[in-house]
């Protein structure tokens, strides 16, 4: 699903909710130009250089695919993405008015990266399983225009609210894998795209058979009650956090520190580092 503006350039709340309670996924395009994509894609770039030569500062994520978590203030445009009326609409429709910013990274699945096993982000909590109400979303915006050869996203539909009680919390069995490649869709996002979905849909990234990388920027949002800060260290300088507009400033749930520290980074996902059958 795309877009959905009302006149002020917000998606409308109800396409919202149908989108995300249903499938689990949608997405706008063009909402940024491609000039500007380039300078996100630089800026990870460097960014990603860096985490390759810290111990610790890249998580893999299978082979040749990595999860870096980042420091918001070191990207030129990480306020354009979080005052962007698309993402501030649909962050106030699932979360509500006082939904929180807790995770800034990138994932680079680079050439050679394999399939990974059909999975979740993190465990379902209680507010979906029973509550049927999804408290966390995550927003997606790649450096380069996605082909069918550069192991493109794949989402199953409509699964974020499936119970996997029973056996591994975020990973179906392999025996239920057939159920979610039916329903698979794989996502070809192009530059100045933005898409957001519950990290709950099932889903997994596909193999890389190009000779390119596939930068995506992941920026994660809590509502209230959910508790996905405690995996992430998101940090803010004084000044910069001083500067952010007061409307900004309190949806970003961080500490604010006189000189930004190494992340520490407590998301990993073992159950990614090998490959998967393409089943």
């Amino acid at each position: 699903m795309d877009n959905f503006p009302t006149p002020d350039g917000t998606p409308e709340a109800a396409a919202i909710m149908s989108a995300l309670y249903g499938d689990g996924f949608m997405a706008c395009k063009g909402a940024f130009t491609r000039e500007w994509v380039g300078r996100l894609g630089d800026d990870i770039a460097v960014l990603f250089e860096e985490a390759l030569r810290t111990p610790g500062g890249a998580l893999p994520r299978g082979p040749n695919r990595y999860y870096v978590e980042i420091h918001p203030e070191r990207l030129r445009g990480f306020q354009d993405i979080i005052t962007h009326p698309w993402v501030t609409g649909v962050c106030r429709a699932i979360l509500g008015p006082d939904y929180r910013i807790v995770e800034a990274g990138f994932d680079v699945p680079g050439p050679g990266a394999l399939h990974q096993p059909w999975h979740r982000d993190f465990p379902a909590p209680a507010a979906t399983l029973t509550g049927r109400r999804l408290n966390s979303l995550a927003f997606n915006i790649t450096t380069v225009d996605v082909t069918a050869d550069m192991g493109p996203f794949e989402i199953a539909p409509g699964t974020q609210w499936d119970d996997l009680a029973g056996g591994d919390p975020m990973f179906p069995a392999q025996a239920l894998w057939p159920r979610y490649a039916a329903r698979a869709q794989r996502k070809l996002a192009q530059i100045g795209d933005i898409s957001a979905r519950s990290a709950l849909t099932i889903h997994r990234g596909t193999a890389n058979q190009s000779d390119k990388s596939r930068p995506v920027f992941v920026l994660g949002v809590d509502a209230p009650d959910a508790t996905n800060a405690a995996k992430h260290d998101l940090q803010l300088t004084e000044a910069y956090h001083a500067a952010l507009p007061d409307e900004v400033r309190r949806h970003i749930a961080c500490r604010v520190v006189g000189r930004l520290e190494p992340i520490v980074q407590e998301h990993a996902i073992g159950g990614l580092l090998m490959g998967a059958p393409a089943g």
